[in-house]
């Protein structure tokens, strides 16, 4: 008898639980894995928590697209820095995170069958939100240095198509895309009659002076853009659950049925304090984020030290490298084996659609410098041991 659904099958298992469960059977262990930011909230966000609690009509259920002054919030944050403006062309819609934002998006325009343009690599809950949603993930591969290739998602789109998704800064390479290509991406949506979703958790973390690009703020682009943020990364919000997503309104009665339906309305403690981390705004994220990017620096340093081990295509956002490594070995293997042997864990490539080769995806966002130094030299030390070896 079985016990999951065909459906369920097809979906790969998340391969943070996996590796999560590897490192607690090796205590001391090093996670250069999960991706996260090292810091908490800041303080306006607790300090919000007792206006929550002081009226006792917030334990009830609240608007489904999320409270009034996180809306209006979020509204002005949209406008002042990812010039959005809020029209009668679009909305906001207050989400559990950016994955829920996403699958929202999915299950509103799309139908079994349909298809979804993901580039390769890929953000692995993207490429299971599609097969979950009955729909076919149609995988463009990024070039070597993991840009976008207009030409190659072009030849990609078909009449089932439904939507492209591009993610910048991206989650796994810490890929920055341009405005050009980001802007070919957005225009062919418009040609076709599909939506261009742009997921952008990673919107304040970019380096070497290179700017974040918003399609949602493209020209008469509203109609057909879907944008989705999250304060989990920028605010060290992870375990709170809220984001929020910028819609076409012609879409807004289908996200209020699923949000109805899997949700009621986002939680609303989470709101107050998003609410409050908004109040602090970016200056609080880019303090935390210099930390970040001393940090990154010394990454790539020690890369550098084996290059002719692992090849390290530019990584300009986000707080990831995806690393190429010399070897005919499976990923998952190698990830093993740094863990049990070299107590530093990663994540392998396959997960997110990496087809060939070994690739292996290093995080530095979630740990102090001292210990990030450490996983990083772990890391080069037993990428060395197992490359000398031959195991």
């Amino acid at each position: 008898m079985k016990y999951e659904s065909d459906r369920m099958q097809a979906v790969q298992s998340p391969i943070i639980p996996i590796i999560g469960e590897l490192i607690q059977r090796y205590p001391g262990t090093i996670s250069l894995g999960q991706g996260v930011a090292y810091y908490s909230p800041p303080p306006e966000a607790i300090a919000q928590l007792s206006h929550f609690l002081s009226d006792p009509e917030n334990h009830k259920y609240k608007s489904v697209q999320g409270i009034a002054p996180l809306q209006e919030a979020i509204a002005q944050k949209l406008q002042q820095e990812n010039g959005i403006p809020i029209t009668d062309q679009n909305c906001v819609v207050v989400t559990a995170g950016s994955n829920m934002g996403f699958m929202n998006a999915l299950l509103a325009i799309a139908s079994p069958g349909d298809e979804i343009i993901l580039q390769t690599p890929y953000y692995f809950n993207h490429e299971m939100a599609v097969t979950i949603a009955s729909c076919r993930p149609v995988l463009v591969a990024t070039d070597e240095h993991y840009q976008l290739r207009p030409d190659a998602i072009r030849a990609a789109i078909t009449h089932r198509t439904k939507a492209i998704v591009t993610i910048s800064p991206n989650n796994p390479t810490g890929a920055v895309y341009s405005q050009a290509a980001l802007q070919a991406v957005n225009q062919m949506c418009r040609e076709h009659g599909i939506y261009h979703i742009s997921d952008e958790a990673y919107e304040y973390f970019t380096y070497d002076g290179v700017p974040h690009i918003s399609p949602g703020a493209f020209p008469d682009s509203a109609d057909y853009t879907i944008s989705l943020y999250t304060l989990s990364k920028a605010y060290g919000f992870a375990s709170w659950r809220i984001g929020y997503m910028v819609i076409p309104r012609h879409l807004l009665n289908a996200v209020k049925k699923i949000q109805d339906t899997v949700l009621i309305c986002p939680p609303v403690i989470s709101q107050f304090a998003a609410l409050g981390a908004l109040q602090a705004g970016v200056t609080y994220c880019k303090t935390k984020l210099e930390a970040i990017a001393q940090i990154r620096q010394t990454v790539l340093a020690e890369l550098d030290t084996i290059s002719h081990l692992c090849t390290v295509p530019l990584s300009q956002g986000a707080f990831y490298c995806l690393v190429r490594v010399h070897l005919e070995r499976d990923a998952l293997e190698l990830a093993e084996q740094l863990i049990r042997e070299h107590g530093v864990a990663v994540i392998p490539g396959n997960a997110f659609g990496i087809e060939s080769g070994c690739y292996l995806r290093i995080a530095y966002g979630a740990l102090q410098q001292d210990t990030a130094i450490e996983g990083i030299g772990r890391f080069v030390y037993g990428l060395k041991a197992i490359t000398s070896s031959g195991s």
